[in-house]
């Protein structure tokens, strides 16, 4: 009676997990339903105001403005060098004239372009909010009649509204960009032609390499026309493109006042990059760790070393949080600003809170996880192996390099992969360290990238959860973002559990 008792009991909690489960999921997909549907509806709006076509204008004005903000970064690295060779800071302003000049006016170039676009997207925005406020109109109207409310329905009137005027006006303004765009062509030209030269190597090769990116930004201008031209508001969106803006979009933008986006890419980059690094830090850690305890220490440093390593694991997240922004994220920029370390391309960085912080913090709170399994897994390794190795001749570090490690590697790999999963549905270290900028980072920066800022999938749920309208496209977009982290860890602890299986079975 009491085996059977407890028999019940277990199975009991067993079904309570796989409800509990099945519960989640549901909730998750039936916060999220709508949203593609949602999304795409504001996909085909976007393109029937014609917010695409002023789009691909604006792409320019972006880029240009993004070769302004790295010129900034380039006179910073030049203002550096200055201040280490002594020089006062009024001397180094003096100095840097010239550079501050040829920055101002290469920003000053955009004028047109960026007037250009407000003009536009003006007009495109009119008739954005018309539409949309006919469609809500007669969406209620169609409401009023099935609910048998005719007389209501009859008295409201649904406004005429005429897009292929919008698309008109927009199309009409191609010779303008024309001329804009070649003013703003020759204009930089001339810039590139009188450029000041600097007196740091490093940035002497970034303002080279930023010289390059300007010719081929000029350079492509007339592809941008070409698209204008072929340009066509008639094609229709199909059905795909809801799901696939959310899956492959490269803009996460809320709050916008000319379309709001949602896309998951630069969030799943950035916790990806994030988890990267937090693993390729924890996993040496906690795998040596694992190895030295199991194998090496002696008691007493077992006692010691074993308990501590735990211990971290009960250091609550926002404490970490803090240490890395007042701490982690300080030493790291201010290391960047050493001169014995300035022949690193991408040194100095200007922000404190980035991939590498929040990886740094993820990677602290990843080795318990780590070493607690992987000390278990080089534990379960039967006896008769590591005696057959000495045995035969080997060596301690023999034994542990060619016999333990192996036998145990299905264990380990499970260790890792569950720190994994720890790491990657982490939220508080990310929110407070990672920087929160929506954007896929530079990768032609090289290692570089990882010092830069991003935003994650965790991170983007705590921060605007709270903020949003029930029921709403954001509301179900960050329902999707959940879903899609979900399904990630689900799969992450799911591939650990075959592992596990399969270590046991090999050992039993």
């Amino acid at each position: 009676m009491i085996e059977r008792g407890i028999q019940l009991f277990f199975g009991g909690n067993a079904v309570v997990a796989v409800v509990v489960l099945a519960l989640i999921t549901i909730f998750l997909c039936r916060e999220g339903f709508g949203f593609f549907g949602a999304n795409l509806r504001n996909l085909r709006l976007y393109r029937t105001a014609g917010l695409e076509y002023v789009d691909i204008i604006r792409a320019e004005a972006e880029e240009h403005s993004a070769l302004t903000r790295s010129l900034n970064l380039i006179r910073l690295r030049e203002f550096n060098a200055l201040l280490q060779q002594k020089h006062s800071t009024a001397e180094t302003q003096a100095a840097l004239g010239p550079f501050d000049q040829f920055a101002s006016d290469f920003s000053d170039a955009g004028d047109g372009l960026n007037s250009l676009v407000s003009d536009l997207n003006d007009e495109a925005m009119g008739a954005k909010e018309a539409i949309a406020k006919r469609d809500e109109i007669f969406s209620e109207k169609e409401r009023l009649a099935r609910a048998g409310e005719a007389k209501a329905a009859v008295r409201m009137v649904v406004p005429r509204v005429d897009p292929a005027a919008t698309i008109a006006t927009l199309r009409a303004s191609a010779p303008r960009f024309r001329e804009v765009s070649s003013t703003l062509a020759a204009k930089v030209g001339a810039l590139l032609n009188a450029a000041p030269r600097l007196t740091n190597p490093v940035a002497e090769r970034q303002l080279q390499k930023w010289k390059a990116q300007v010719r081929d930004f000029v350079a492509t201008m007339p592809v941008a026309y070409q698209r204008l031209e072929s340009w066509d508001p008639s094609q229709p969106v199909p059905w795909y493109r809801g799901i696939t803006a959310f899956l492959f979009g490269r803009d996460w933008i809320t709050a916008s006042f000319w379309q709001d986006w949602y896309g998951i890419r630069p969030l799943l980059v950035g916790s990806i990059m994030v988890s990267t690094v937090a693993l390729v830090i924890a996993v040496p850690f906690g795998v040596a760790a694992a190895i030295y305890v199991s194998e090496i220490a002696g008691r007493n440093e077992k006692k010691l070393i074993k308990p501590y390593i735990e211990f971290i694991a009960a250091i609550p997240s926002v404490v970490l949080g803090f240490f890395g922004i007042a701490v982690v994220g300080e030493a790291i920029r201010t290391a960047s600003h050493w001169h014995w370390l300035s022949w690193i391309s991408f040194f100095p960085i200007s922000e404190r809170l980035n991939v590498f912080t929040a990886g740094a913090l993820l990677a602290l709170m990843a080795v318990p996880t780590i070493f607690t399994l992987s000390e278990d897994a080089l534990r379960n390794v039967p006896r008769g192996f590591k005696e057959a190795s000495y045995a035969l001749g080997a060596n301690r570090l023999q034994t542990i390099g060619r016999v333990l490690v192996p036998a145990s590697l299905s264990g380990i790999i499970s260790a890792i992969l569950l720190g994994l999963g720890r790491v990657i549905g982490e939220t508080m270290v990310v929110l407070l360290c990672a920087g929160n900028r929506i954007q896929i980072p530079d990768f032609s920066e090289g290692l570089g990238a990882f010092f830069q800022p991003v935003h994650t999938m965790t991170g983007i749920i705590a921060q605007e959860m709270g903020e949003v309208v029930r029921g709403s496209i954001h509301y179900r977009a960050l329902f999707m973002v959940g879903l899609v982290l979900f399904a990630l860890t689900l799969g992450i602890n799911y591939l650990a559990q075959k592992i596990v299986q399969r270590y046991r079975m090999s050992i039993g």
